[in-house]
């Protein structure tokens, strides 16, 4: 009997169940209707995409409808999927390439037993931008550094397109602007906009920044190009400094350095160590990667130099993507025992000035017994003799020595 009991039990839920999905069977899920978007001006491809609950569901109670949007990312080159209740959804687009959508009904609810339906067909989208401006003129290579999180700098290549006397310009938006702003400080080469800065006022971290780089020239307006990014990404932190190497004793080497001070956790920082071998004959090398200011490594106890420098970087587990710093200065053990060079004599210039005199004296004494010479030749010899004797001998000796030059007397009749 009680058998019987469970088999009418189950030939009931059975029934029950055929019952539900017959229902649901004869319930047609049709696609949204009047899919479109609307451009939103001056925000770069800003697009609201709306639709309407298809025409067959109107009347329809007891039901949960929602719809599944799906749309072509064209920043990330990927398919968005979302469900929402929502007729509306708002998505940024790169307007240089087409934007697709569609969308899908999904009904649930005591209407269909509790059992989620989703139509078999979707309403598609496809829109074509208009391609303005000349042909192969846009920006090429824009990048954006966001050095020590306190100056962001974004750079640009010309195209070999770009016509002579073509001024570019670089705007950008995000959610909390109005309206697209212009750079506020352009990096020029040459006179040529390559590149915009960003002072004061920092970009908000962990939001959708959209940048369009467009211009105009003598010959027409340049292609624009458009370009996506979250600054939190794009951080190049400052090289480390105060590298140290100490030995403790039980034969290692510990190795420290400090970061500058910045904005985010020495915890979203991570080092790579670069440690050069320098032995007799080669240099071995090879990277360390530590997720901590501080290393500790066997000391070899060859004769070979241990030299190390450190660059740093936003760890991946706090951002998606970030540069490296640059190199830290190098240290090394042992340390090259540097030989102090003899120090040059200084200058005496009391010691110089005495030879300058010296040298002038000499000068002037050669001069004169030049002179002297000279005139002694030009002169008689009575009258040379003469003059040298008035200019050497008292007066009173000078008539005797004359005399005497002169072969009238001998040196016996001079009388002093």
């Amino acid at each position: 009997m009680a058998a019987r009991s469970d088999s009418l039990r189950l030939l009931m839920l059975i029934f029950i169940t055929w019952r539900g999905s017959m229902r649901c069977s004869a319930i047609t899920v049709d696609p949204p209707e009047d899919l479109h978007a609307v451009l939103d001006p001056g925000r770069f491809g800003h697009l609201e995409i709306t639709w309407r609950s298809p025409s067959s569901l109107m009347n329809l109670t007891n039901c949960h409808l929602q719809y599944q949007l799906e749309y072509f990312n064209t920043y990330k080159n990927k398919w968005e999927v979302l469900r929402t209740p929502q007729r509306t959804y708002s998505a940024q687009f790169d307007l240089s390439k087409d934007v697709q959508a569609r969308v899908f009904t999904i009904l649930n609810g005591a209407c269909t037993n509790n059992t989620m339906i989703k139509s078999k067909d979707y309403n598609e989208m496809v829109l074509h931008p208009p391609r303005t401006g000349i042909q192969d003129t846009e920006a090429k290579e824009f990048i954006c550094v966001y050095y020590n999180m306190e100056n962001l700098e974004c750079s640009w290549r010309r195209s070999v397109k770009t016509p002579a006397g073509a001024q570019q310009r670089l705007y950008f938006w995000h959610k909390s602007l109005k309206q697209a702003v212009e750079c506020p400080s352009y990096v020029l080469s040459g006179g040529v906009r390559k590149g915009c800065t960003f002072m004061g006022k920092p970009l908000p971290a962990f939001t959708d920044i959209y940048f369009c780089v467009n211009g105009s020239s003598p010959e027409g307006p340049l292609k624009p190009t458009f370009f996506s990014l979250q600054v939190q990404n794009q951080v190049k932190a400052s090289a480390p400094d105060k590298l140290s190497l100490q030995t403790s004793s039980d034969k290692q080497l510990e190795l420290r350095w400090e970061n500058p001070a910045w904005k985010l956790s020495v915890q979203c920082l991570e080092w790579e160590v670069r440690h050069h071998r320098v032995g007799a004959e080669k240099i071995h090398s090879k990277p360390i990667h530590t997720e901590s200011p501080r290393l500790t490594l066997p000391l070899s106890s060859s004769n070979e130099r241990n030299c190390f420098k450190v660059r740093s970087r936003v760890s991946l587990h706090c951002v998606d993507h970030s540069f490296w710093s640059d190199w830290s200065h190098e240290a090394c053990h042992p340390v090259l025992k540097t030989i102090e060079a003899t120090p040059e004599p200084e200058l005496n210039f009391a010691s110089f000035y005495i030879y300058i005199a010296v040298a002038i004296i000499a000068t002037l004494v050669v001069s004169l017994c030049v002179w002297a010479t000279v005139n002694m030749m030009k002169s008689p010899p009575e009258k040379t003799v003469d003059s040298l004797i008035a200019k050497l001998l008292p007066k009173k000796l000078r008539p005797g020595v004359s005399k005497i030059f002169s072969g009238k007397k001998t040196c016996n009749d001079v009388i002093i």
